[in-house]
């Protein structure tokens, strides 16, 4: 008989805040009318609610934590929830995209987490909340293993794979990356330039405090997000594909699975020139996770970029396009570029914040010739490469003869590509269990 499980106690406290947080959001929504509500009913009107409602969210709480279970099958993970509408997930442990930790603040301090499950072919990710963090690290570990192709008695025993630790962001540097990135800057100059014109246009200092006051603070609420999103990020490496581990308040733990990369890209902002800092991005097919490296020196981003795409380096030299290009994109054609080595087909764009795409050619999913009325004129065309991550990489302001070859090449690369790649499994080297007998 299946064994079911069920989740952690905790878990009803979670539905028990409802209608706190609907409260909440009301009057952060409407302050005033939340307000003038509340103030015309009586004292005893309130008590009386109070009484009702937040037995009733717990005792929801707990009867929908009663009928949800979760089980593991040798095929896949089945989970059952539903106290009036029966809901039962099927996810096949063979689709297995990511499995992700996460645990919130309070969470944390209350030594519980959230699995997250990424699935190829799924538009959300589902999830188990809450588990005790032991063994949401456990059944994590199990379901990887599962993924690998284990054996059921076998994937229980191998645990959590060892991770080695490739890159670990120094706070100091992401805080000064965040203060220079783009977005700061933009926020800044904003800041000084919408109120300037504002008082030249009505001389009032209700207007500068009007417009300044929301721009200062959206942009201040971006910049510590990220910084408390991106904190201590730490790369490591294990038998399970690439793990980040990041957060100040909110800690997760995400994987990102080996062989579903399907774009990589490199960012430089212009005031991270200096320094020799880049940020690394990634596209996933079927996964959210975008960010790989927040801030790290390119050299060892790099080396973090080898273990993502096996075999493929960064090329330190791009092709620019012909000079005729100018007329078409003045100034910003010198920011393009373009390379192709056996791994991977190398496109950059941009000179404020400079971007280089790297796409392996086992990836590539369609290729598209471009040319508009402009482009015909200057004799000069491109091509859009489609990956299967819904993401597509251009090739812009290229020779028409250039383009028009690299078009059929690229589709000859990506035949060869897929038809020598290795399968998209989850690694087993280092995951195998200890043969009976073997030990000490």
């Amino acid at each position: 008989m299946l064994s079911e499980r069920r989740l952690h106690p905790l878990t009803p406290l979670r539905r028990a805040w409802a209608p706190v947080a609907v409260v909440a959001g009301w009057a952060v929504h409407d302050p005033n009318g939340a307000y003038e509500r509340l103030s015309s009913l009586a004292t005893s009107t309130l008590l009386i609610a109070a009484a009702v409602v937040v037995p009733a969210a717990c005792l929801w709480g707990v009867l929908s934590w009663w009928v949800t279970h979760f089980a593991v099958t040798d095929t896949e993970l089945r989970i059952r929830t539903g106290l009036l509408f029966r809901r039962t997930a099927h996810i096949r442990l063979d689709r297995l995209q990511a499995v992700d930790i996460t645990q919130p603040l309070l969470a944390r301090i209350a030594g519980v987490a959230k699995l997250k499950l990424d699935v190829v072919g799924a538009k959300s990710k589902d999830e188990l909340a809450f588990l005790g963090e032991p063994e949401a690290r456990a059944l994590r570990a199990e379901l990887l293993a599962r993924a690998a192709g284990f054996a059921p008695d076998a994937a229980r025993e191998v645990g959590e794979a060892e991770v080695r630790e490739l890159l670990r962001v120094p706070p100091r540097s992401l805080a000064l990356s965040v203060l220079l990135s783009g977005s700061t800057g933009g926020t800044l100059l904003a800041a000084v330039l919408v109120p300037a014109m504002l008082w030249f246009a009505s001389h009032s200092p209700w207007s500068i405090l009007v417009t300044a006051v929301p721009i200062v603070g959206a942009g201040a609420t971006r910049t510590v997000r990220r910084f408390v999103t991106e904190y201590d990020w730490t790369v490591g490496e294990s038998p399970d594909g690439l793990r980040l581990d990041h957060g100040l308040l909110d800690r997760t733990h995400e994987t990102v699975p080996p062989g579903r990369v399907q774009t990589v890209r490199i960012v430089e902002p212009v005031l991270w020139r200096r320094a020799g800092w880049v940020r690394v991005e990634l596209h996933v097919a079927g996964s959210a996770n975008t960010v790989l490296v927040p801030v790290a020196p390119r050299e060892r981003a790099e080396r973090v970029i080898a273990r993502v795409l096996p075999g493929a380096a960064v090329p330190t030299a791009l092709s620019r396009p012909p000079r005729r290009a100018r007329w078409r994109l003045p100034l910003w054609w010198r920011g393009h570029g373009l390379a192709v080595t056996d791994e991977v087909l190398v496109s950059r764009s941009g000179l404020v914040r400079r971007t280089t795409s790297l796409v392996p050619h086992a990836k590539v999913q369609s290729v598209r010739w471009e040319q508009g009325p402009w482009e015909r004129a200057l004799r000069l065309g491109g091509a859009a490469v489609d990956t299967g991550a819904n993401k597509t990489v251009r090739l812009r302001l290229r020779d028409v003869d250039e383009s028009r070859a690299l078009l059929l090449e690229q589709a000859d690369r990506s035949r060869t590509g897929r038809r020598l790649a290795l399968p998209e499994q989850w690694m087993r080297a280092g995951r195998e269990p200890e043969a009976p007998g073997t030990g000490d």
